[in-house]
């Protein structure tokens, strides 16, 4: 066999396929782009990626060339500690390392529409962390009005959409937030699709714009219901319209 057609063994081809999964979740690239740059079909790219053909030298050398690092390790030692230690999110959360998502973490003036008052908006905090226990990020909410309808759950962030999923799940109840965000100024606009109470038991699915604001953008927040004359509406209204003027969201008519 070719020098260049040199398969790696397993441990290598996960190692490799770990770090380029890291490199796309940082850079905000596409493996479509990415294997344009490293002159590679898709096909193969996926197929390394997802451990169904190992890595050859040359595949790795050109990925290596297109991305500008290292891929593979020095053959001491034993496999990072991200690896074997808890600090990659399961599958279903997107597979993604500690590291590669660190940027997302922080505190968040969370705003979206008044469900009861169609001239207020409706603010809290969100909080989005790393949890060892559960070795993925998750988010929880506070500083909420309706503080019985306090929501936290898992953040799943895959490669293929480049979005983040804000999701609840509780006893097979569901509510799902799906953003996407900015990696300069890291503000996130997105949906909400949940259930509006109503009278009763009564409970409607109800969607919404909503937008996520790191929280040093806001000088002294307003949590709660915010009405018009409130200092922080106009700056919470203009995030809110920006979801939709520039098409972070859709909503079609029926």
């Amino acid at each position: 066999m070719p020098t260049s057609d040199k398969q790696l063994s397993a441990e290598q081809s996960r190692q490799i396929a770990d770090t380029i999964r890291e490199e796309i979740a940082r850079r905000r690239i596409s493996r479509q782009s990415l294997a344009e740059l490293a002159k590679l079909s898709l096909l193969t790219l996926e197929k390394v990626l997802g451990g169904r053909r190992p890595f050859t030298l040359a595949t790795t050398v050109r990925l290596e060339q297109a991305l500008g690092v290292s891929l593979r390790k020095t053959p001491e030692g034993p496999a990072p500690a991200a690896t074997v230690n808890g600090e990659v999110a399961p599958d279903g959360l997107g597979a993604y390392s500690r590291r590669a998502v660190a940027w997302i973490e922080g505190t968040y003036v969370t705003v979206r529409p008044s469900f009861g008052d169609k001239d207020a908006i409706f603010a809290y905090r969100t909080e989005i962390t790393w949890d060892n226990a559960a070795s993925s990020l998750v988010f929880h909410e506070s500083e909420r009005q309706d503080a019985a309808f306090t929501q936290f759950g898992e953040v799943a962030v895959p490669n293929q959409s480049r979005h983040i999923y804000l999701v609840t799940n509780r006893h097979g109840q569901h509510r799902l937030i799906t953003v996407a965000h900015l990696a300069i100024s890291g503000e996130m606009y997105g949906i909400i699709t949940t259930l509006l109470a109503g009278r009763g038991s009564l409970l409607t699915p109800i969607a919404a714009p909503i937008a996520y604001l790191p929280i040093k953008m806001v000088a002294h927040p307003t949590f709660g219901r915010v009405s018009p004359d409130d200092p922080n509406y106009s700056l919470y209204r203009q995030h809110l319209r920006r979801t939709t003027d520039e098409s972070f969201a859709l909503f079609l008519p029926g």
